[in-house]
């Protein structure tokens, strides 16, 4: 007998600004909780020291949580000069210490070091793993694992100020990039040595940044219902993006209405509009009803290749 699942069939995405001091793990067991959902999945890990926006998709929508990950991020960063940790960050042990005397100059000149198309090689303290175990829990443990130059693009690089031994920047960059690596990088050129105390996520692809709550927000929503003896989940719902938010920037396809059933039967169907090798959004009908991403096949057909399941009862053809 199949399991039953716990939790209710809800979809959509929640923007969650995670606090620090909690993994993000704990932040979307959290989210999953108080919306009672029955799946969720976040789309990028922050470290615990860091905050900020945090993608937690729900149900259907975790089917698409890849294509955050892959989607490109913002952050903006206090980095503390003179000091190096062997994490690159304020939890770390500091492991030198030097004189801050780079010139204005040398710090612009070193800043647009890291602009454009680099390789960077990750932290020994990231979630990368080798031979299925984290790059972190070998760090913790003493031993040191062969790293690989990885390519990365930081597309802006932004000094905000310098206060003290203090430098604030913001940094657009590419999925991959470890915002220690460039502060610890960017510290050994400067001659001083630096670590992260402050790291705050801003933005995630396209999301709002107005759009986020935090994990005390959507409790109080919950004892506010509970006090007002009304189910909160009416209030919590409304938070929520469309699934489909998370491949926005694909190109869409829409369908008529009388295709649907084709296309959830996984079936390759004729379209226009489609490119070799590209993803695109299907959508049905006039209401452009979102079911899933497809491709172009050998045939020239799309194909689906990820489609949502439809709970509503179905009559005709119809997504109700």
């Amino acid at each position: 007998m199949a399991r039953r699942q716990k939790g209710r069939f809800i979809d959509g995405i929640v923007l969650l600004d995670k606090g620090t001091g909690i993994s993000s793990n704990h932040a979307l067991q959290r989210v999953k909780r108080f919306f009672n959902a029955n799946k969720a999945g976040h789309t990028g890990a922050l470290d615990p020291l860091a905050t900020g926006m945090l993608p937690v998709c729900l149900g259907e929508a975790t089917k698409f949580s890849q294509h955050l990950l892959d989607a490109d991020k913002r952050y903006t960063v206090i980095a503390k000069l003179g000091q190096r940790t062997d994490t690159s960050d304020s939890d770390g042990e500091v492991v030198q210490e030097r004189d801050i005397n780079f010139t204005e100059d040398q710090l612009q000149q070193a800043l647009a070091h890291f602009r454009g198309d680099t390789m960077q090689v990750p932290s020994m303290y990231s979630a990368l793993k080798h031979q299925g175990k984290p790059l972190y829990k070998y760090a913790r443990e003493g031993i040191e694992v062969p790293r690989e130059a990885r390519p990365i693009t930081v597309f802006e690089l932004n000094f905000l100020g310098l206060e003290g031994d203090e430098l604030t920047l913001d940094i657009d960059c590419s999925k991959g990039t470890y915002i220690r690596t460039i502060i610890d990088d960017l510290g050994e050129m400067l001659g001083c040595g630096a670590h992260v105390i402050m790291l705050r996520r801003t933005q995630v692809a396209n999301y709002p940044y107005d759009k986020m709550v935090t994990l005390e927000q959507l409790a109080a929503m919950i004892d506010s219902a509970t006090e007002q003896d009304i189910s909160p989940f009416e209030a919590l719902d409304s938070l929520l993006l469309p699934m489909d938010t998370a491949v926005a920037n694909f190109a869409e396809i829409n369908l008529p209405q009388d295709m649907l059933y084709y296309v959830m039967q996984g079936q390759a169907i004729q379209a226009s509009g489609l490119k070799p090798d590209e993803l695109v959004r299907i959508t049905i009908g006039e209401e452009h009803k979102f079911v899933g991403v497809g491709s172009m096949n050998d045939d020239g057909l799309l194909a689906p290749k990820r489609l949502i399941v439809i709970r509503e009862a179905e009559s005709d053809n119809t997504i109700s």
